[in-house]
């Protein structure tokens, strides 16, 4: 079937399409779920195991649970997935999460959320998330490269082996998807426990299933395309700059895997919060600094460029196929977030000194 769709539109437009429509799942069940890290870490900082950690687990646990399965059954091969195959960097991994996590606390919300925010009709996201693509493709190609590369370049590890976690502890992926199974039950319970409704339940498992559809997808036109074509699955720093770049430097928007996702995850999060009446517009206020948000965004940009990825395209996609420096950077942006939280809490506890008449 692949074989067939691909002799009749070709590569580029199937990719295209299965992105638009692995995003449009993405953002309409990542809106209901109101599936969001900084809301996680921020319950974890403040000794709260409450439905915002218990949402980003089921969602992480389905991830897993479905990327680990299909290779199991011979479906996936991620061997030659760019977090496992190339050369990395556990400095740009520590660093690069850290300042991720420190941003999305500034921010109000990680890079995924702030599309999926975008859609709903949050003028604040969607100035914070051209800051944050600006500065993604700054780091990647421009005036930032440097600087990114020189930090990159403090504490590399080769591709391969060595950068798989499953393949430097032994354990097999039918290991981890029995493991996967038992977590995502849990997690759904905690998750009921602190009342998500099932709606919700489930929206956070079809975020998880749609990162693992990225990677079956993309795997499947890979093998059955005489061209080679990478591997990959949901990230938003990389496509959102290229999908920026290409309106801005061509006459026509490239047709890739990465510009079909944006489009899709706010399209679907927009008829998500258009059905359930959440679509508002959302200004700066006075409780709201835009130079929050502003500093927020250049942190996440640069630093999701550093770690290899977002929120989602490092902790969720590559965390699902146990890249080590995904996993990495994902401890290391909870670090940051948590971190910063407390800074924020204890800046916002401090009494403020009256100014003199």
């Amino acid at each position: 079937m692949m074989e067939n769709l691909l002799e009749t539109f070709g590569e580029g437009p199937v990719l295209f399409v299965s992105a638009l429509l692995i995003g449009c799942l993405f953002g309409a069940a990542a809106q209901h779920s109101r599936f969001c890290l900084r809301a996680a870490t921020i319950e974890f900082s403040q000794n709260m195991w409450g439905p915002r950690i218990a949402i980003w687990f089921v969602a992480f646990c389905a991830a897993v649970l479905g990327v680990q399965s299909a290779i199991s059954f011979g479906v996936l091969d991620v061997s030659a997935a760019r977090p496992l195959a190339t050369q990395g960097s556990l400095s740009g991994a520590i660093l690069g999460g850290l300042l991720f996590g420190s941003g999305m606390i500034l921010a109000r919300g990680c890079a995924s959320r702030l599309l999926v925010l975008s859609a709903t009709g949050n003028l604040r996201a969607i100035v914070t998330g051209l800051v944050l693509t600006l500065t993604a493709q700054a780091a990647l190609r421009g005036v930032l490269s440097p600087l990114r590369e020189n930090l990159s370049a403090l504490w590399t590890i080769q591709g391969g082996p060595s950068r798989s976690l499953l393949s430097l502890s032994g354990v097999p992926s039918t290991i981890v998807a029995f493991c996967a199974v038992l977590g995502l039950g849990l997690a759904i319970w905690f998750a009921h426990h602190h009342r998500n409704s099932a709606g919700k339940i489930i929206a956070a498992v079809l975020v998880g299933v749609a990162v693992s559809l990225g990677w079956i997808v993309t795997y499947a036109i890979a093998q059955a395309s005489f061209e080679v074509i990478a591997i990959s699955s949901i990230t938003f720093t990389g496509p959102s700059a290229d999908t920026l770049m290409g309106f801005v430097n061509e006459r026509y928007l490239p047709i890739s895997f990465g510009s079909g996702l944006v489009p899709g995850v706010f399209f679907g999060a927009f008829v998500m919060a258009v059905w359930n009446k959440e679509a508002k517009l959302q200004r700066f206020e006075a409780e709201t600094p835009m130079e929050r948000y502003l500093v927020g965004g250049v942190m996440m940009g640069f630093g999701s460029m550093l770690a290899g990825g977002c929120a989602v395209g490092a902790g969720m996609s590559g965390g699902a196929i146990f890249a080590l420096t995904a996993w990495l950077a994902l401890l290391s942006m909870w670090v940051g977030a948590v971190a910063t939280q407390w800074i924020v809490q204890a800046g916002n506890a401090t009494p403020k000194t009256p100014r003199p008449a």
